[in-house]
């Protein structure tokens, strides 16, 4: 199971940082990854990290501002959102695969979202 967390209400131009915490299934030796939904707008892809953290991917929406991590003895992967926009609110997803392509493309497992709001 993973769960998401740290979501709310920011400023624009400030930081969020949600985390994303596994339980049951062991997920330290899977890719995990962030998406997110936008009211309207189809569920997007925002950022993944591989297994070993060595390797990570971004949208370019995010790149730059948005830097993916993990906590492999805390099983535990972060999303730190820096200057956030407007257009950053969604409902943010963390999902997990075995393989870091297969996150990027449709992973098969799925947390429950956490929502941001970004205010101007």
């Amino acid at each position: 199971q993973l769960q998401a967390s740290g979501g709310g209400l920011v400023q624009a131009g400030g930081s969020l940082r949600l985390s994303c915490a596994a339980s049951g299934r062991t997920f330290s030796s899977y890719a995990r990854g962030w998406f997110r939904q936008a009211p309207g707008k189809e569920r997007e892809f925002v950022a993944a990290i591989s297994w070993s953290g060595s390797t990570t991917y971004s949208s370019d929406s995010v790149k730059g501002r948005f830097t993916i991590s993990r906590d492999k003895a805390k099983n535990k992967v972060y999303l730190q959102m820096d200057s956030v926009k407007p257009e950053d609110t969604a409902i943010y997803y963390c999902a997990a695969d075995r393989y870091l392509q297969a996150v990027v493309d449709g992973p098969i497992y799925w947390g429950q979202g956490t929502q941001v709001t970004v205010s101007s």
